[in-house]
């Protein structure tokens, strides 16, 4: 497993989230051993992609689960076997990595079968099946590399078609034995190997590194006979000359369980448990053998590290954290039900931006940021504050980000009209997706709602499609159990929000607001914060409830 910090924002990233997790990740690689990498949870709004592109920074990975994977095990990466290949190298290679099992492959990597110890034990028990290497269609090369032989002459034409024989017997009865296309073995004795010639045996193996007379191998040669001499005696030959047949032949082909590299380790358990193999392939996203793995690589079970940003409530963040260890939490909203099996590092503070405590972080460690990352800090901390309108800006906020411009080199004024302008426009956007752009669940004592924020400087234009919205928003209030949906509507230059609510128990947000909704909608003048303004109102009328 890779080991590495994720830095996360939540689900559904607003700018704050991903700048501040991009940031952080900068603060963490220069003041850290371990690396940090920023992700991402959800796909960036425009105004966010509007930051990144101005000051030239790509967007995080996006990160769906930090439940382990397979690729975060330590699992055997092995070389597999090419297919050909002969039972001696495979076997060689098996015992170098004490394996009891090997992928084979083709030349592109391609899972083709797995050979095991069961395989290669039926291979010996096969021997006396002495035509074993016709069957096989064994290459002249498997069985002089296996044998430790020297070609002295190898018949273009050579096939080897018989059975494979020991010519112990005298040359005038070994005809009764040996057959025309026989393989066979043979000391250093002229007339046994003149005989075998005459029958026209497809191989000769001469035994303990002896030559064949000049004159016999030109015969040979007239007839066809390929000739190969090896170190070994004749029963050594003749033991270790199975061991020349291609793995393919003997190896495992049908109903072959193999794992992917981003398979959950959870998921794999059960096939393993279902399953009796020792180990099993595991194939990369273009089905390339990676390793293998077997049932004694899930017992570590490595936990991934995390860093939340700009959130600390489970439900918004990413799906697996509680099989993660959470390192930290960098966040400027209520504490809610993050549960840590170990102190952390929890920074939490009444300010307007998570990025305004980032980049205290960098000053306080007298970092200055670079010109990108302080572009970033910056267009986040005008992003959440509403360019310092927000009633969750204060003082610390402001002066920040003044300090941040002028490392990035904006004017704040400008930069924010052309950010905002940006991020606003609902043109050719479904519901779904403006409802979805920056959406966060909420449990209070037991009631589920949700709450979207969608900044705009055109909330009339947006009026022709309420109905279809809130239709979208019933819909989605029923398939996610929620009890109320709000939509804020915020207009950031008239400092006001238009709201829409749908759901059972929409009456709380008539108390919470002290309104009367007409249609399902209304007006909240001086709301921009959802933070501030709408959820705890909503609290406090859901508790008094």
């Amino acid at each position: 497993m890779k080991d590495v910090i994720y830095i996360t924002g939540h689900k559904n990233p607003d700018s704050d989230s991903i700048c501040a997790a991009i940031s952080y990740a900068d603060f963490k690689n220069k003041t850290g051993k371990t690396p940090a990498i920023p992700v991402r949870l959800g796909e960036v709004n425009q105004e966010t992609q509007f930051i990144l592109d101005y000051f030239g920074v790509e967007k995080p990975i996006f990160l769906e689960t930090v439940k382990t994977k397979v690729e975060d095990l330590e699992y055997d990466k092995v070389t597999p076997v090419l297919t050909g290949q002969s039972l001696k190298d495979a076997w060689i290679v098996m015992k170098n990595n004490n394996l009891k099992s090997i992928p084979v492959t083709n030349k592109h990597n391609h899972l083709l079968g797995v050979l095991s110890t069961a395989n290669l034990t039926s291979s010996y028990m096969d021997i006396w099946d002495n035509c074993i290497l016709a069957k096989s269609s064994t290459p002249i090369e498997n069985i002089v590399s296996t044998l430790d032989g020297e070609a002295l002459y190898i018949d273009e034409n050579a096939t080897f078609p018989g059975k494979i024989v020991v010519a112990a017997m005298q040359p005038d009865t070994m005809k009764d034995f040996v057959n025309e296309g026989d393989i066979a073995i043979v000391g250093d004795r002229y007339e046994s190997q003149e005989a075998l010639i005459d029958i026209k045996a497809s191989l000769i193996i001469v035994t303990g590194s002896h030559k064949i007379d000049p004159v016999l191998l030109e015969k040979a040669k007239e007839k066809g006979v390929s000739v190969i001499t090896t170190p070994h005696d004749s029963f050594s030959a003749s033991r270790l000359i199975v061991q020349s047949i291609p793995v393919d032949y003997v190896m495992a082909k049908e109903n072959l369980v193999t794992f992917s590299q981003d398979e959950l380790v959870d998921d794999i358990k059960g096939v393993m448990t279902e399953t009796r193999f020792r180990s099993y392939p595991i194939l990369d996203s273009n089905n390339k053998v990676t390793g293998l793995i077997s049932r004694y690589h899930l017992i570590a079970n490595p936990k991934k590290k995390v860093i939340q940003v700009d959130h600390n409530e489970r439900g918004q963040s990413v799906d697996g954290l509680e099989e993660a260890e959470i390192l930290e939490i960098i966040d400027h909203h209520r504490v809610a039900d993050i549960q840590t099996g170990n102190p952390i590092y929890f920074r939490n503070e009444p300010l307007g931006s998570t990025s305004t405590i980032v980049a205290k972080r960098f000053f306080e460690n007298s970092l200055v940021p670079s010109k990108e990352i302080a572009g970033l800090l910056c267009g986040a901390i005008i992003s959440d504050t509403l360019l310092f309108r927000s009633p969750t800006c204060t003082s610390i906020d402001k002066e920040i980000c003044l300090k941040l411009a002028k490392i990035a080199e904006i004017d704040v004024n400008e930069f924010a009209t052309e950010m905002f302008k940006a991020g606003t426009s609902l043109k050719g956007k479904t519901v779904e997706q403006i409802f979805n752009q920056d959406f966060k669940p909420f449990t209070i004592e037991g009631i589920k709602i949700g709450v979207a924020q969608v900044n705009t400087m055109d909330i009339e234009g947006f009026m022709p499609l309420k109905e279809e919205m809130l239709t979208y928003m019933d819909k989605k209030a029923d398939e996610g159990g929620f009890q109320m949906m709000v939509l804020l509507l915020t207009d950031i230059l008239k400092e006001g929000s238009q709201v829409l609510v749908t759901g059972l128990r929409s009456e709380i947000a008539e108390l919470a607001f002290k309104i009367k909704l007409q249609d399902k909608t209304a007006y909240l003048p001086g709301v921009l914060s959802r933070k501030k303004q709408v959820i705890p109102p909503l609290t406090q009328t859901i508790t008094n409830m």
